[in-house]
Formats: structure tokens, sequence, C-alpha cells
């Protein structure tokens, strides 16, 4: 595994670009191949909706014409005075009057019978007293004390006015022979008084014809009652049984006006279309099995095939493309692979293409700079150290907390409680802003604070003798500044500069003239002479320096401006005996906080500067 890693880790670049073009094409193919399968479902449904309704008003329009004809005959049949009286008049006894009514009874329902002889459906009828006579030329079942004695003359006497549309089957020890029957109340109609029942039978493999032509191989139609029953269909098995699902699906595609509906019928992903035919009580719905007909339509096996061939096409010419383009870069990453650990002394042989030799020039121009930018940051970290080091080595000054802690004790000694309480909050305060590292930056308005926190406390112990006073212009407050960086100067003006005066004053001021934030401390204390000023900076490391409170110095403040932001920026200082003390610190203008002194280098540094 060691081995195969060291072969392959120096053509990472090739695998990449392999690896981000086999998905690319292997994404672009799927898609395209999804986007066309869509396409074609999509205008297959837009045809078979349009195609199928025509289909669909073809089989109702047969439908409606044999209802036409059954409707005819039964109306026939209710206008014959000759089958009413075959139908109401008792039994005389008479042989000879009553062979005369059956033969005119006879000769009326062959007339009848005519009505629908081209669907070979069969004509029986029933009277209130009992005669009856079976036409049914051609069929042998049911006859018409059969069809009387069923379920279905009650259902038809529930609606006298209406002529409706029954599945009979016959006995099972007939076969069950499935067939449709319409009934028709005869009666009165004046006084709508029932005299007869009128059945129309056909068998059902002769009801089949009126859409038999429009079905096919996944493309079934089903006649189905409004209790759920199967009427018809051209699936044989399916005739008489009981489907509330499709039901359902029939009704709500009725009732919503839609064209085609998906459905899920027999675990099989249909296309359904419905209507209802209200002279039947029924619903057509034919249904098809989309994955069949789709197959049909689309050879989805090509469609892969050909979109694997060119796949595989595709990927060939990328392997040789990429292999060709990394070739190069692949050699050249060998030869930097050599360049040791913190070694910038080993440069590579310049060779190769025009892209490849430029990249190895800029590769050992690079280790020039690099040589030359590591001995500066060098010396930049070691002085930077230097700098923090000071920092961190006195931060918190023993002799200000004794002293700060006596005046607390003093105060509460008084009764100044609340004072005692104020200094107690300013000493926290101040702690908390001092014992965090030293690199981060604050904004001035946090500066501010500690600043005021710090004048507080020299203020509960010295008396207020020397004032203080801040103008800050207001979009210098969230500029962001080094920690502890005003706070020396303060510091220095309190405990040196108001010797030989009782009082004066020290003033902050905070401004920036939109390249550079400015920040002075002005008093009009004692003053000094600037080569006593050069002397303290060169004592500023020595055990005996008189550092109250940070113990940064004068000196350290100016360092540590230059280490973080470059030669351009520090401190100056303007002073003279009796005349007071200028101090004037430059900085960029910082508008948000860098997360680390070393980033601050980055980004105002220049080290070759």
């Amino acid at each position: 595994m060691k081995a195969l890693y060291e072969r392959l880790k120096f053509h990472g670049l090739f695998i990449k670009m392999f690896a981000v073009m086999f998905v690319s094409i292997i994404a672009i193919a799927v898609s395209v191949a999804w986007t066309n399968l869509r396409m074609t479902e999509k205008l297959f449904l837009e045809t078979f909706s349009i195609t199928n309704s025509k289909v669909m008003n073809q089989v109702k329009s047969n439908f409606e014409s044999f209802h036409y004809s059954n409707v005819l005959a039964a109306m026939t049949a209710q206008q014959s005075g000759t089958l009413k009286t075959f139908l109401t008049e008792k039994s005389s006894g008479q042989s000879t009057k009553e062979m005369n009514a059956y033969y005119g009874m006879t000769q009326q329902m062959r007339k009848i019978q005519t009505t629908v002889d081209a669907y070979s459906a069969g004509i029986a009828i029933v009277g209130k007293n009992g005669r009856n006579y079976s036409g049914n030329s051609y069929l042998t079942k049911p006859n018409a004390r059969e069809l009387y004695g069923s379920a279905l003359t009650p259902k038809a006497e529930a609606a006298p006015g209406k002529m409706m549309y029954h599945l009979y089957e016959g006995q099972a020890e007939e076969g069950g022979k499935p067939f449709i029957v319409a009934t028709k109340v005869l009666q009165e109609p004046t006084t709508g008084q029932k005299y007869g029942m009128l059945y129309i039978t056909i068998d059902e493999k002769d009801f089949k014809p009126f859409y038999s032509s429009f079905t096919s191989e996944g493309n079934d139609v089903v006649i189905i009652d409004s209790s759920g029953t199967v009427m018809s269909s051209n699936h044989a098995s399916l005739v008489g049984q009981k489907n509330v699902q499709l039901l359902s699906y029939a009704r709500e595609i009725q009732e919503q006006g839609l064209h085609v509906k998906k459905v899920k019928m027999m675990g099989k992903d249909e296309l359904m279309l419905a209507q209802y035919l209200p002279s039947y009580n029924f619903y057509l719905v034919n249904m098809i099995d989309q994955k069949q007909v789709l197959g049909q339509m689309v050879n989805t096996k090509s469609i892969i095939l050909l979109v694997l061939v060119i796949v595989l096409v595709a990927l060939i010419i990328v392997f040789l493309i990429s292999r060709k383009m990394t070739r190069s870069l692949t050699l050249l990453s060998r030869q930097m692979s050599k360049v040791t650990s913190r070694n910038f002394h080993n440069y590579v042989n310049v060779s190769g293409g025009y892209e490849i030799r430029q990249l190895g020039e800029a590769y050992n121009y690079m280790l020039d700079e690099v040589n030359d930018y590591v001995a500066r940051l060098v010396h930049t970290q070691q002085e930077q150290r230097k700098a923090e080091l000071a920092a961190l080595q006195q931060q918190i000054n023993p002799h200000f907390l004794y002293n700060t802690l006596a005046s607390v004790k003093f105060l509460v000694q008084q009764g100044s409680k609340e004072k005692a309480v104020d200094t107690i909050h300013a000493l926290i305060s101040l702690l908390q802003n001092t014992i965090s590292s030293v690199s981060e930056t604050i904004t001035v308005e946090e500066e501010l604070v500690s600043l005021k926190h710090y004048v507080f406390i020299n203020h509960i112990r010295y008396g207020e003798r020397i004032r203080v006073s801040y103008f800050v212009a207001p979009d210098c407050n969230g500029y962001h500044v080094p920690k502890l960086m005003i706070q020396p100067f303060i510091e220095n003006a309190f405990f040196h500069a108001f010797n030989e005066k009782e009082s004066g004053f020290i003033h902050v001021l905070i401004s920036s003239d939109g390249r550079q934030l400015i920040c002075e401390v002005v008093d009009n204390g004692d003053g000094m002479d600037m080569q006593q000023l050069e002397q303290a900076r060169d004592k500023r490391h020595q055990k005996g320096s008189r550092q109250l409170f940070s113990g940064i110095g004068v000196a350290n403040v100016h360092e540590r401006i230059r280490l973080l932001y470059g030669e351009d920026y520090g401190v100056t200082i303007a002073s003279g005996r009796g005349e007071g003390t200028k101090v004037r610190i430059t900085m960029p203008i910082i508008e948000h906080p860098p997360k680390s002194g070393e980033e601050i280098q980055k980004k105002y540094q220049n080290p070759k500067k």
C-alpha cells in the first residue's frame, strides 16, 4: 500500500482532473437520458389524454346506441295493448281465447325483438298474473321466471320510471355465466299501476364488442357500476368482482374533471381515464400500463447502451488529454519533492516546455525570496519576543495593587463605602483588561475605559490635583489599537510630570487624518530635557527602573508599534523644561480586529523594507 501511495501521490492533479471530468460526464449523460425519458413521458401523457379521450367518446357512443335500442323496445312494449292484456287478464279456462292471446303476444314480442337483434340480445316479460314469455332466441339462460325471481326485480321496482342495468350471474352448476340485464317496470302511464316486468338480456361476451376493438395489451377497459362491481372488462377474471379502489379513482377523475390520473393498480403504474355513463349508471374506465406502453414507444435499453458508449469514448478522450497536460507538472513536482524540510537551498533543474520552465524559474526565485524573508522575519520575531516578554513580566506591579488595596481599606475605615466599592470595581475592570493577552487589540472606546479606571484609582490614592480630560473624535471610537498603548504615558505624567508643580492637567486627544490614527497625551507639567529622555530609554531594562503599573514603558510602546505596523509608525515625544510634555502616537486605521499579532505584521509590514 505504501509503494502504491508513493506512486500515486505525484499524480494527484491528474486524478482530481480526471475524477471531476468523469463525474461531470456521468452527470451530464444521466441528466440527458433522464430528461429525454421525462420529455417522452410528458409527450406521451399529452398525446394519450387527447387520443384516448376520443376513443372513450367513441366507446360511449356505442353504449348509447345500445341503450337507445333498449329504451325503444321498452317504450314499444309499454305502449302495446296486446302485451298489457296478456300480462293483466286472468285465465278464463277457454283454451281458444288464451291461445289467441298468446299468439298475439308472441307476434308483438317478435316485433319488439327486432329492435335489439343487432346486439344478440333477448327479451323476456313477466306479468302480475304470472304469465311470462322468454324470447331469448340467442340465449338458453336465464329465462323469464329465473329473472323475475332474482334480486334484479326488487331493484328495478324501487325505481319504476327508469331503465336499470345489472350484472346477472348464472347458477354455479351451469358455469356461472355472466349477463348484462336491462330491467324496466311496465306500468299504466296515468295511474302508475305496475302490471309487469321487461328484461333485456345480453351475454357479457356480446357486450364486450362495444369496446374490445379499442383494447390491446397494456390497454384495458373496465365497466364498473355505482357499487363498485365490475360489470364487464376485457379481463374476464375481473368480471363480477368488487373493486372499491377503482370506483374511488373513477369518481375522483369525474368530480375533479381530470384528463388523466396516475394510479397504482394491481402492483402496476397505470394511467387512468374515466367517464360516467348516466344512462347505465356505469363508469367507463380505461387503464394504460405506463411501463409497457412507454417501453413500446421508447427503447430504454438502446438509449442506455448509446449513453454508455458516448460516456466511454468521452472518458478515453479526457484521460488522454488530462494525462498529457499533467505529465510535465508531475515531473516538476517530483523534483520539488526532493527539497528537504527547512532547507531552502535545493533548487530545481529548469527544463521541459515553456510553462514548466516558467514554473521552475519562479520556484527558484521564490526560494531566493524565502531565504531573504526568513532572515528578516527571524530578526523581527526576536525583537517582538523581547517586547512581549517585557510586557508580560510586569503586567501588574505588586506595589500598585498594595497601594490600591490600602486606599480601599482606608476608605472603608473612613466610612466612604461607595468610593471603596467604586475603587474595587475600577481595579477589577483594570485587572481584567491587563491580565489577558497583550497581543490582543481593543477599541479606542475600550482603551479609554481602562484609562478612566486607572485615573480614578490614582485620584482616590493621591487626590485630584491632576485633572485628566479626554477629547476623542466620534468616528475613532470603533478603531482598534494595541492593548495598554496610552496608559504608560498617563502613568508617566502622573508620577514624573508634576514633581515641582503641585497641580496641572493631562489631555488625551484621539483623532484621524483619514490615513492614520493619531493619539496624543499632553500635560503642562515640569517637562524634561530630551537628552534625559534618551537616557531613560537606555535604562528601561534595568532592575531599578520605576514601573508603577504596567511595566511596559515609553520606549517599549514605541518598539511594539514599529514591530506590529512597520517603521512608518511609532511614538514621538516633544518636551522642554517647564513647558510640559507632548507624546504623539501614530498608527494605521484598523476598523476590524485582527486575529493575532502575526496577522497584524503580515498585513502592515514588508520585511524587505
